[in-house]
């Protein structure tokens, strides 16, 4: 039952982005392409958590990814999620090399501010929220 919960919240949030002027028509026009790898400015690198990963950073970034990234970049984070093919570009895959090799503050950094169909979550998830995110990102990407 708490998937389901889980699983209409994060349909509720892709029919936002269609709403808000996301179609799969517009996404087509912000897209890059495979080729142009999305890199974060050499300064992300220098960010680190201030928060210590513990149990209950994973569990409190793991219900904000069933929530809000699940859909998009699949339940295991192989970026296989229903709404993110729909969306004209695959999702970042979490257990890929590319991603592991970036740092927290690279990924924190793109959290924040997204690029094309990957929406900017400054706004909506506290700094906490977002580096309990990356946490829980790492987290997916070690479990093989």
């Amino acid at each position: 039952m708490q998937k389901n919960k889980y699983t209409a919240a994060s349909l509720f949030l892709f029919s936002g982005i269609i709403l808000a002027g996301f179609s799969p028509e517009n996404v087509k026009n912000y897209s890059h392409s495979n080729q142009d790898r999305w890199v974060a400015p050499a300064w992300a690198d220098t960010l680190k958590s201030p928060y210590h990963e513990e149990p209950l950073t994973l569990a409190q970034g793991e219900e904000l990814f069933t929530l809000y990234c699940a859909s998009c970049h699949g339940d295991e984070g192989y970026g296989d999620g229903a709404a993110g093919g729909a969306l004209g570009q695959k999702p970042a895959n979490f257990h890929d090399t590319l991603v592991k090799k970036q740092s927290d503050g690279a990924l924190f950094w793109k959290l924040s501010n997204g690029r094309g169909n990957m929406p900017p979550f400054k706004d909506v998830f506290t700094a906490e929220q977002r580096w309990q995110l990356v946490a829980y990102i790492r987290h997916l990407g070690k479990n093989e």
